[in-house]
């Protein structure tokens, strides 16, 4: 590699991991937000590696934060079949890094809920199990959703849950990490296990 080139590259490197930059792409990023979201709150921030499916069906709060592989994916329209997603984050929401959300129904989280990292929930599914949907290979399946994902205020989620389709968690519950959530909580719950089950009540 000539002489040139390296000094490039280097040049190049530097810019790309300058404050400055960082800054740049923070602001392009919010930009885009504001104009493409039903709604993105005031001082809310979508972390440098996201991917964000039909943002027109989310709505996020203030005061959002996320690290990195943040994956928002509102589901309008699947093998020939239409959906009216709806996707709402309240305020204070705090996600660390890997989360994906995936919805063709509605999944509401509520203010103040922290997540950690590689945290999976969705409303539906590939198909509802029956031996008509068995019979197609599971990405042919048609979407199926057993109901809404509804978390409320003040949650705490730990690393590697997966909070399954028609489940609601209530205020002040709090999840263990690799916890598979296919029921419903009241609040103030501690719940863990796969499936998940009551720990405790606080």
């Amino acid at each position: 590699m000539s002489f040139l080139k390296k000094n490039i590259i280097r040049f190049l490197y530097k810019v790309l991991h300058s404050g400055a930059y960082k800054i740049y792409k923070q602001d392009k990023d919010n930009a885009w937000a504001k104009a493409s979201f039903k709604n993105f709150g005031l001082n809310s921030n979508l972390p440098d590696t996201h991917w964000i499916k039909n943002p027109q069906y989310i709505s996020i709060g203030k005061n959002f934060s996320s690290l990195f592989n943040l994956r928002l994916e509102a589901w309008d329209h699947f093998q020939g079949e239409n959906f009216i997603p709806e996707i709402s984050i309240g305020d204070n929401v705090i996600f660390n890094s890997d989360i994906h959300i995936g919805g063709i129904n509605k999944i509401t989280i509520g203010n103040n809920v922290l997540m950690a990292s590689r945290i999976y929930i969705s409303d539906h599914s590939h198909g509802n199990i029956s031996s008509e949907d068995l019979k197609c290979i599971p990405c042919a399946r048609p979407l199926y959703s057993k109901g809404p994902v509804v978390i409320e205020d003040n949650v705490w989620i730990g690393e590697g849950v997966c909070i399954l389709p028609g489940v609601t968690i209530g205020e002040n519950s709090i999840i263990g990490a690799n916890s598979v959530v296919n029921k419903s909580f009241p609040k103030n719950s501690v719940i863990a296990g796969i499936p998940a089950k009551l720990i405790r009540t606080l």
